[in-house]
């Protein structure tokens, strides 16, 4: 062009050239009605030629949505009506956001470990908070929670207790999770690498996935210590894994919905953690660095196939416990797990069993299943907690 620069499409990158002469694409984003539709989309990040990382701000938002207008559909919960359960703070979070969107009151017991910045996001929300007095034993934490939520119910029959571990409406909020990865990733065969935790995550999505038709594998990730997998009669002292284990029976967990189990301790998921964050720039929180171990071992397993990791939330609440420690990690890539073929050949540090959509490894443990209203067996259920 006579008196000016010359400009040319051809060297811009092929994501900026358009058709439409003197102008460039403008990406377009979506105005959210709520941040709850914000935060419970991922961001997905190629991790590797065939590893795909969904990270969350926190993965729990889809569960608090769908199991809210599930219930509101279904005229088990009324506008105004006040949601109560016990917490060690994401799901707390989610459940007093649905809340807020929804115009419902929000009651939280929450763990000791709940820290002041969780509290006070709850509170700003609109939610009550009760907090459990300060213990070094996780387990006599959640006895008490449980144990105050059932007082709070018998005085205020009118609360609705949400039970994230044990009911099934937890699930429905993943199918759309579902959606979105058919619509996302390529149709391939593939593997779903997460965290157990309550059951909901990790077995919503997969079950939806499998009624599609696709073929899909799901990897799950117990700390030692859980009942849900059978490690119960080992201990890790340093296990600050949030959510992924339990010291009884989850009633959303569908064993045989699971291919294959991996057992990590704490310093391998701390190896996996800031491995994740040293190599890919990804913070995430614990259970995701698990995870990240897990799924580099499978996928020198198998190549070829796709695998999509579950980053259940950040790394904010690790970042003294696990990232301020970070030249204590292990490098990651040269950690190897220890195959087993039955449970009594379960050590830690990590194992690998091929679990084969398996029933629960116990079956019913008498005594040990919660009832429907959760009125029967030991109250006893903890997280590996924060």
């Amino acid at each position: 062009m006579p008196g000016g620069a010359r400009t040319t499409t051809a060297a811009l990158p092929p994501s900026t050239v358009t058709t439409a002469p003197s102008a460039l694409a403008v990406p377009s984003a979506p105005i959210h009605e709520h941040i709850t539709d914000a935060i419970k989309a991922p961001a997905l990040i190629r991790l590797g030629g065939n590893v795909v990382l969904a990270r969350f701000e926190t993965m729990k938002v889809f569960a608090a949505l769908g199991a809210v207008r599930t219930l509101l559909r279904r005229g088990r919960i009324v506008p105004g009506q006040t949601l109560i359960d016990s917490s060690s703070g994401i799901y707390a979070l989610a459940l007093a956001m649905a809340c807020h969107r929804y115009g419902l009151r929000c009651h939280i017991v929450a763990s000791t470990t709940v820290d002041s910045v969780m509290r006070a996001q709850l509170e700003v929300l609109g939610a009550t908070v009760d907090q459990m007095p300060p213990s070094q034993n996780l387990k006599l934490d959640q006895e008490r929670r449980v144990r105050h939520v059932r007082e709070l119910l018998a005085a205020r029959p009118d609360y609705h207790w949400m039970r994230q571990y044990h009911d099934s409406v937890h699930y429905a909020g993943y199918r759309e999770f579902a959606d979105l990865v058919t619509g996302t990733l390529p149709e391939v065969p593939l593997t779903v690498v997460g965290a157990v935790g309550t059951g909901a995550s990790t077995g919503g999505l997969v079950r939806a996935l499998r009624e599609t038709g696709r073929p899909v594998r799901l990897v799950g990730i117990q700390p030692f210590g859980s009942v849900t997998f059978g490690s119960e009669r080992f201990s890790d002292p340093e296990a600050i894994i949030a959510g992924i284990g339990s010291s009884i029976p989850f009633e959303n967990v569908r064993h045989e919905l699971y291919d294959t189990v991996h057992w990590v301790d704490f310093r391998h998921a701390m190896a996996g953690a800031v491995g994740l964050l040293r190599q890919h720039a990804v913070f995430a929180g614990l259970s995701t660095g698990a995870a990240h171990l897990v799924a580099s071992w499978e996928t020198g397993r198998d190549p070829e196939r796709l695998h999509l990791l579950l980053g259940a939330d950040t790394g904010h609440r690790y970042a003294e416990r696990v990232f301020a420690r970070h030249a204590e990690a292990q490098d990651m890539h040269t950690l190897r797990p220890r195959h087993i073929r039955t449970l009594d050949e379960l050590r830690p540090p990590w194992s690998v069993m091929e679990w084969a959509r398996r029933p629960d490894p116990a079956g019913v443990r008498p005594g040990s299943r919660c009832t429907d209203n959760e009125g029967a067996g030991p109250v006893s259920s903890v997280e590996v907690s924060p």
